[in-house]
């Protein structure tokens, strides 16, 4: 969506063109029409006799949302404290510091005599350093979505032109805070972030 939709002068600076702590933010955003009955019942249906997600079941399934949030994010902080460790280093031996942290962070021992950061592609792919950005990412997307879709209406026309246009359209030709200031139509928050992984604000 973020590439279709975009609309610059330049194409260097289109679609998923944006600093690396926001660009999984749109992407993200889609995520949560999945958990809304409104979008969900207009989505999808029983394969065999095409009958819409009975309440019961639908209500099963947004209160399992959480359902590891809290091991999920340590393994998202434990990725970002690594990758920014071994990127702020001259040498580094990725086995024993993934080990040292995943004990540190996650409170769960690597597994022995393994390597996991041999198969993690985004410590090179771009993502250098910037692995973070998946939960940074987040943070604004839970903004968005519960300040605007939520309050709004998910399905509301309105809300997701303004979505198009101050946050798919300009890519990378305005900084994600602008973007976000005009969305929002003030600072982001943690606020719904917090919330959506099942703490208070």
């Amino acid at each position: 969506m973020h590439d279709i939709l975009g609309q610059t002068d330049f194409t260097y600076f289109s679609g998923t063109r944006v600093e690396r702590d926001f660009v999984e933010a749109p992407s993200q955003m889609l995520e949560n029409w999945v958990w809304e009955k409104e979008s969900l019942s207009r989505m999808s249906k029983h394969y065999k006799d095409g009958s819409a997600i009975p309440d019961e079941l639908m209500d099963k399934l947004v209160k399992a949302r959480n359902a590891n949030a809290g091991v999920f994010n340590q393994r998202q902080i434990l990725l970002g404290t690594f990758d920014q460790t071994i990127h702020t280093k001259d040498k580094a031996d990725t086995q024993s510091i993934y080990a040292e942290i995943s004990k540190d962070v996650l409170q769960i021992p690597a597994t022995p005599n393994t390597n996991m950061c041999a198969a993690f592609g985004h410590l090179a792919d771009g993502y250098d350093a910037q692995y973070y950005g998946y939960l940074w990412s987040e943070v604004y997307c839970m903004d968005m979505f519960h300040s605007r879709f939520k309050k709004e209406g998910i399905m509301n026309p309105k809300v997701g032109m303004d979505y198009r246009k101050y946050i798919l359209q300009p890519g990378g030709s305005m900084d994600a805070i602008d973007m976000l200031k005009k969305f929002l139509g003030r600072e982001p928050s943690q606020e719904s972030f917090l919330i959506s992984k099942g703490l208070q604000a």
